[in-house]
């Protein structure tokens, strides 16, 4: 159930929360007090793999924990949803989802008569503003009229996930949140940082969280996390950031540095890439005609070793088949 993010979004936000503390304090500020303090926040424990299908990964990112409320196993279930739409639906994915993790729990425990808590959490956070509008209970999306429902009530299934609807908060609020300094300034990144051509002063705002996140035991590293995402989102640049890093000091320069020369460097990295799969697009074309479909993508798929490979092939096979031999 590996996935690699499929957006900088989904890259940001499945960083931050695979961090226990983190996930945990998103939790906390969601449940009331009595069950947060039933919950071992302190043994959580990440559970690799995504629960997400494939088709919806570009949507969503989630992140699973295994602890104990009141000494019994659990699951604390986190889905991130980037989109400004609600998706109508997610009551049913999410029920969906919790029994996927009853599935690999049961695979894992092969003889227990029961099963453990799944406490599932949808957190809705994208800069529109726009506020969630879809169900949060599976019920809610039954299509049954008031007579018939009151007739069926006992034999519909009863489920309901916890909604953080951060979405139309605004950064102030966001800032006032109980959140480790790398939960709230993910969640306001992702409010401020999306195409927002005036990010260099709006990001002052929040100046002494950043500082928060440097001082503490994994700074630079969590720094380097936000800094990244702000250059894939963002309309910003080194110069744009250099009243932060004056601010913040030479190891959130270097910082800054760093990732822009890494990400420059990457960039030109994929567009040499680029260069090599549509060159040898043109030669497999040239040289067989039209190529289908499969062919295509296996190509645009390939690594660079795999590229070279093949060019080399294609100036003495006969068939395509001689070439992905």
């Amino acid at each position: 159930m590996t996935k690699k993010p499929s957006n900088p979004h989904d890259a940001y936000a499945r960083q931050v929360l695979s961090r226990a503390a983190d996930a945990a304090s998103e939790i906390r500020v969601n449940i009331d007090a009595e069950l947060a303090a039933r919950i071992d926040f302190d043994g959580m424990v990440l559970v690799p793999g995504s629960f997400i299908t494939e088709d919806l990964r570009s949507q969503y990112s989630d992140v699973l924990y295994r602890t104990t409320i009141d000494d019994r196993g659990a699951y604390l279930y986190i889905l991130i949803e980037h989109q400004s739409c609600s998706d109508q639906l997610m009551a049913f994915r999410m029920l969906s989802y919790v029994v996927n993790i009853w599935r690999r729990h049961l695979d894992e425990n092969p003889t227990p008569q029961v099963l453990p808590v799944v406490v599932p959490l949808v957190v809705h956070s994208t800069h529109t503003g726009l506020r969630w509008t879809a169900p949060t209970q599976l019920g809610d999306l039954i299509d049954l009229d008031g007579s018939a429902r009151g007739l069926l009530d006992r034999y519909l299934p009863r489920f309901e996930f916890l909604l953080d609807d951060v979405a139309p908060l605004d950064v102030a609020a966001l800032r006032a949140r109980e959140l480790t300094p790398a939960a709230r300034l993910m969640l306001i990144m992702h409010k401020i940082g999306p195409g927002n051509p005036h990010l260099g002063s709006d990001i002052m705002e929040v100046v002494d969280e950043l500082r928060a996140l440097l001082d503490g035991p994994s700074g630079a590293r969590e720094f380097d996390i936000l800094v990244t995402y702000l250059f894939i989102v963002g309309d910003v640049s080194v110069a744009d950031l250099q009243p932060l890093t004056d601010r913040l000091g030479p190891r959130a320069k270097e910082v800054v540095m760093t990732t822009a020369e890494r990400l420059e460097a990457r960039g030109e990295a994929r567009g040499r890439a680029a260069g090599r799969v549509e060159m040898l697009v043109e030669q497999l074309t040239v040289k067989f005609g039209p190529l289908p479909g499969a062919v295509t993508e296996r190509v645009q798929l390939a690594d660079a070793e795999q590229l070279h490979l093949w060019a080399r092939r294609v100036l003495t096979a006969g068939s395509l088949s001689e070439v992905f031999a």
